[in-house]
């Protein structure tokens, strides 16, 4: 890889280094780096990064796409690159030392890289905490090791670290600053150019190819069996990528070639806006979801052998974040051979065509707790960590 001399640090020039390793920790650095850029205007930002972090100047050394894998078994098979990949970062970094190493989320690939920066004397953040509350509860002590600071989403990952002595700070989700209290449903079909008055179903599998893969099938059959029972239900599918969307249609092609739907592209907001529910994989968006405020059905299914280390190892009542952060069955989840149709179907009928008001009071609670204005406190938090001149930089 070819190395820059030019990342050596400057009182005038802060260097920061970034890894994020999907469309959501994109989104959480594209928020950071925005307001990092108001304090320091000439910063640079390189490292690994999508396309709303380089819209805003980020250099990326390698895609962003070699990283989005999930899943214990998925990462075998990708991790002879995934460890060149974190390698070749070790080398750029430690022979071009930016003033702060932020990791955003991926914690299996970044916390190894940021332990190994670290005792390079770098300074290391982690940008949203791994699920230490949920699984594998002694990476704390690894994470205590790889990391400076810790900047959590969630209000009760913090008493968590605090409880292990951990560096953490509670920064609020970006999502819950971004998305207004009110998401006007007309509007938003109005954005889009959909009709005004019939029922409109989200069909969302996720953002990774896995995912698609082994969600889209019980979809398909959920979605024939809903638009027979009321032929004028509206079918939209909101892909983050063209790619996404060609495997969405080579998948529609063999399971459900007859299936009415419309594809949008890059506008995943504004479609569960228009929506009047969403069937959609778990993750990230249904927290967006929520915020929201549209009732939705969570569905997951892992690899098998995946699944079965994960019954083993995790400890929750539930896997959605709506449900964690509630600490209550607020929306329904299923997991593994429980999502089929004979399941999805009955679920998405009730919060089709039932009052689903009741819904909104939690929606709201979720979104006052997370709006914290949290990309200015996680620049912050990454600030406090930079040499005292560059703190003080005006």
């Amino acid at each position: 890889m070819v190395t820059d001399s030019s990342l050596s640090t400057s009182a005038k020039c802060p260097v920061f280094a970034i890894v994020v390793g999907e469309h959501s920790g994109d989104t959480l650095g594209a928020g950071l780096i925005s307001s990092l850029q108001q304090k320091y205007p000439n910063a640079k930002f390189v490292g690994i990064g999508g396309t709303k972090m380089q819209k805003l100047g980020f250099e990326s050394l390698f895609s962003m796409e070699e990283l989005a894998v999930m899943g214990l078994v998925e990462v075998l098979g990708r991790l002879r690159r995934l460890l060149y990949i974190r390698k070749s970062l070790v080398n750029y970094f430690t022979e071009n030392k930016p003033d702060v190493f932020i990791g955003i989320d991926a914690p299996d690939f970044n916390i190894g890289l940021e332990l190994r920066l670290k005792k390079h004397g770098i300074k290391t953040v982690h940008y949203v905490s791994p699920s230490v509350w949920a699984w594998r509860e002694k990476r704390i002590f690894k994470i205590a090791k790889a990391t400076d600071m810790v900047l959590s989403l969630l209000p009760f990952e913090k008493a968590f670290y605090d409880k292990h002595q951990v560096p953490c700070t509670f920064v609020g989700h970006p999502l819950a600053d971004d998305i207004p209290m009110v998401s006007d449903k007309q509007q938003a079909r109005t954005a889009l150019n959909l009709p005004s008055s019939p029922k409109i179903l989200a069909l969302m599998p996720g953002s990774r190819g896995g995912e698609l893969s082994r969600l889209l099938e019980p979809f398909f059959q959920s979605a024939q069996k809903l638009q027979q029972a009321d032929e004028n239900l509206l079918l939209v599918a909101p892909m983050v990528s063209e790619k996404r969307a060609e495997q969405f249609r080579a998948l529609q092609a063999e399971f459900a070639p007859d299936l009415a739907i419309e594809l949008i592209i890059d506008n995943t907001q504004t479609v569960m806006a228009a929506s009047d529910c969403l069937l959609m994989a778990s993750g990230t968006v249904t927290l967006e979801a929520a915020l929201i405020k549209r009732p939705m059905v969570i569905c997951y299914k892992f690899n098998k052998l995946t699944h079965l280390l994960a019954k083993w190892l995790v400890k929750l009542n539930w896997f959605s974040l709506p449900n964690l952060l509630m600490n209550k069955s607020l929306v329904p989840e299923l997991l593994q051979e429980e999502v089929c149709s004979d399941n999805i179907v009955p679920l998405v009928k009730e919060r089709l065509y039932q009052d689903q008001s009741q819904l909104n009071d939690s929606y709201i609670a979720i979104h006052q707790q997370l709006r914290c204005d949290a990309s200015a406190q996680s620049a912050k938090a990454v600030i406090a960590l930079l040499p005292l001149e560059l703190q003080n930089h005006r």
